[in-house]
């Protein structure tokens, strides 16, 4: 009795999946396996779950003030309070066509010409009603999407936001560097890159993974960093001869739309929250003036409202 297309297509696949081993057990090769759809986790009874939505927009520039989302991407995901990824749930993606053509280098880069996006549209009462029941919106590089994602749709800006490319300490785990494509290789996995539900759904592997030195998923990783605190100190009014010193300290300059505007600023933790004040307070100001601070929290993180 013949073999259905089924078994088939299994057995060709766990015969391909031996010989990767093969190659692996060997020393002399290091095999990347496509990303398939992660299989739901049991959830143990007595356990809070919470929905997390992750998200991703390609657009026609970085500038969230004067560019546009040409495309959207949102993954519900239900995960645990001490990190465990339990379940990836169905995708929202839409395309935008943009008030002018795409650029040539946004096309290259992402595969999204001005025939793709043509006549479309993003309903914003749409996307608020997906995006509410989330209890956190998670991007990989969050300061770039919720930008752009809060002139998209109000629901974005009463949101707690985390990052997994900042709140995941990769380096300190053996990775090199943390753009996605990097960190799914160093993982194992490849995928279709720049399409917006495609980084999604590897960033989210990536989170349920178990990370190589700590043994932690990095979704608890990230959960842990979301919930601290931050401090945003502001040396306003410095003197201008400061300058070098601030910058390599770590400051950044806050610009026109910065608040305060035109600044230098570090954003700093908890425990180094006393010892950056004293700095400010000793060698900038040389105790004329306190520094402003603020505090930071994920429902104001990687705004441009800081």
């Amino acid at each position: 009795m013949g073999r259905t297309e089924g078994e088939a297509m299994e057995t060709g696949r766990e015969d391909l999946e031996a010989l990767a081993r093969t190659l692996e057990a060997s020393g002399a090769y290091r095999v990347l396996r496509r990303l398939e759809p992660r299989a739901p986790t049991p959830v143990p009874d007595g356990e809070r779950v919470r929905l997390g939505l992750f998200v991703d927009v390609e657009t026609t520039g970085l500038d969230h003030r004067q560019d546009e989302i040409i495309e959207l991407a949102m993954i519900p995901f239900r995960y645990g309070e001490t990190g465990t990824l339990f379940e990836v749930l169905e995708p929202f993606h839409a395309y935008r066509q943009p008030s002018r053509p795409i650029p040539p280098e946004i096309t290259v880069l992402t595969g999204i010409d001005d025939d793709v996006v043509a006549g479309k549209v993003i309903d914003s009462d749409v996307v608020d009603a997906f995006a509410a029941p989330a209890a956190l919106v998670v991007a990989h590089n969050a300061t770039f999407d919720r930008r752009f994602l809060e002139r998209l749709s109000p629901v974005f800006s009463t949101k707690p936001w985390a990052c997994s490319m900042r709140q995941v300490d990769w380096a300190s785990e053996g990775f090199e560097g943390v753009k996605l494509a990097y960190l799914a290789a160093s993982a194992g996995f490849f995928y279709d890159r720049h399409r917006a539900t495609n980084d999604c759904l590897a960033a989210l592997e990536l989170l349920a993974r178990p990370l190589p030195r700590s043994g932690v998923t990095g979704l608890a990783s990230l959960l842990d960093q979301a919930r601290r605190p931050s401090w945003r100190l502001s040396a306003e009014g410095a003197a201008f001869a400061m300058k070098d010193r601030l910058k390599a300290r770590g400051y950044r300059w806050s610009g026109e739309e910065g608040v305060p505007p035109r600044c230098w600023y570090v954003d700093v933790s908890d425990a180094d929250l006393v010892e950056e004040q004293r700095f400010l307070a000793t060698e900038v100001y040389a105790g004329d003036q306190a520094p402003l601070v603020r505090r930071i929290d994920a429902f104001d993180r990687f705004s441009d409202r800081l």
